[in-house]
């Protein structure tokens, strides 16, 4: 059957709490998810730590047991994932969304397997897929990545970290205690200011003393095969290198929700249009729910206070 009351796009924690949200509620949905279950969440680094406590990123008031006050990625996985299963939600995995077009009184979602019917869509794809780019000659060798994994890859080696997040700076710290030169990129003039408050001193202080090299005030202005470029309020200087890592932050996919009609604030943050009690957006039937509604400010929705979306999101479908 490929018809349903609701199609639920992102299977992340925020699209699985609306899952659960439509099933208890009776209602015919179906979550349709690009990768593996909680994709972003999987691609995260290895070693990440929450900066949120476990009880803040539980969904459905289902507890999450972590070992430590702030869980791991691989705690959050398990858990995430022990919850998919064991209430048998309706999830179609490696199942990109192409389209969605509104053909009244529903819509067709179009994946590469098929086109599916809704009479309501929740889009709840958050961000990680689109990294911020540099826009500088050499972006685009293969030693540079706009993502982080394990710092063990680097071991040994002459490594660049651009940007000044938790992402910069976890890499950093982690990059440099598995044996890497680092050096830090930060465009602004100090360390930034929401980087998790156990782990911004350590960074200051490894600064301090010399282990890992900052440029602050400054940008990287070209990449080449051994050498990195770099604007300082001094000048140009270039430095060995082996790898980049341009971690400077990720962006939701506003061409997706343009395609589908949503609207966009017209200033440089491209806040979504939607209704803050329903969550719906001017699109009647289609609603966003998770980090996806503050545009680039990704840093305003995150896991716990999001999570109410899904009940917003499935009392206006049963009052419809």
């Amino acid at each position: 059957m490929n018809w349903f009351d609701v199609i639920i796009i992102g299977g992340g924690p925020i699209g699985i709490a609306c899952g659960l949200e439509a099933k208890k509620k009776g209602l015919n949905y179906l979550i349709l998810e690009k990768g593996p279950i909680v994709n972003s969440l999987y691609n995260y680094p290895t070693n990440m730590q929450f900066f949120s406590s476990s009880e803040k990123l539980e969904i459905d008031e289902i507890p999450f047991i972590s070992k430590e006050a702030k869980p791991s990625r691989s705690e959050a996985l398990e858990y995430y994932r022990r919850i998919t299963t064991s209430n048998k939600l309706k999830i179609h995995l490696f199942e990109k969304v192409h389209s969605v077009d509104k053909n009244d009184p529903v819509f067709d979602v179009k994946t590469y397997k098929q086109t599916y019917k809704a009479k309501n869509i929740v889009v709840a794809t958050g961000f990680y897929d689109l990294p911020k780019m540099l826009h500088i000659k050499g972006e685009d060798l293969q030693k540079v990545s706009h993502y982080y994994n394990d710092p063990h890859f680097y071991a040994g080696q002459k490594v660049a970290i651009v940007g000044a997040s938790n992402s910069a700076i976890d890499a950093a710290l982690e990059c440099y205690r598995k044996g890497a030169e680092v050096s830090l990129i930060i465009r602004g003039a100090e360390v930034g200011q929401r980087v998790k408050y156990w782990v911004r001193p350590d960074i200051i202080n490894r600064i301090k003393e010399g282990s890992i090299k900052a440029f602050y005030n400054s940008e990287v202005v070209e990449i080449k095969d051994e050498e990195i470029k770099i604007e300082t309020p001094t000048g140009i200087e270039t430095i060995p290198n082996d790898f980049v890592l341009a971690l400077t932050g990720y962006k939701p996919n506003f061409g997706f929700l343009q395609d589908m009609g949503i609207q966009l604030s017209k200033d440089d943050q491209k806040i979504p249009v939607y209704d803050s009690e329903t969550m719906q957006t001017n699109v009647q039937g289609i609603y966003l729910a998770g980090v996806i509604c503050g545009g680039m400010q990704t840093h305003k929705w995150f896991i716990e206070n999001s999570r109410i979306h899904a009940k917003m999101i499935v009392e206006d479908i049963l009052e419809k």
